[in-house]
């Protein structure tokens, strides 16, 4: 995997994201997760990673932090943050025709890159939040 150092060469924000989010597409893969859509971006907000654990559809939040000078990749997703994934995996739902609990249970998932010298340390929180 690109170690942090590379991360933060990337040129900007998004490309700093991208190389994240394909990080934590390989690790969830490789821990049984089956990638549906990445970077999933609809009228309401974007969601980064959306998986089936099992039969759990999961919305999934990348964070990652090359270093702790501006705190842990997980302390991010806020209040606010959680408010605007929630609204996205609801208009997903609602175009996708999925129904909740009758298809399969959902939850919000957040996995927390944070740098450690020159390797990543994952940290993966299942459901994370509930909807707001």
């Amino acid at each position: 995997m690109s170690p942090p150092s590379w991360f933060d060469k990337a040129s900007h924000t998004r490309a700093r994201g991208s190389l994240a989010e394909a990080q934590a597409a390989r690790w969830l893969e490789g821990r049984g997760y089956r990638i549906l859509v990445r970077n999933l971006v609809n009228k309401a907000g974007e969601i980064d990673l959306v998986a089936l654990d099992g039969d759990t559809l999961c919305f999934i939040e990348v964070k990652a932090r090359s270093s702790a000078r501006f705190g842990s990749a997980s302390a991010a997703v806020d209040g606010r943050k959680q408010r605007r994934l929630t609204r996205t995996a609801a208009l997903y739902l609602a175009t996708t025709g999925a129904k909740v609990g009758e298809d399969r249970p959902c939850r919000f998932d957040v996995l927390a890159m944070d740098g450690q010298g020159e390797e990543w340390r994952f940290s993966l929180l299942t459901d994370a939040f509930q909807a707001h």
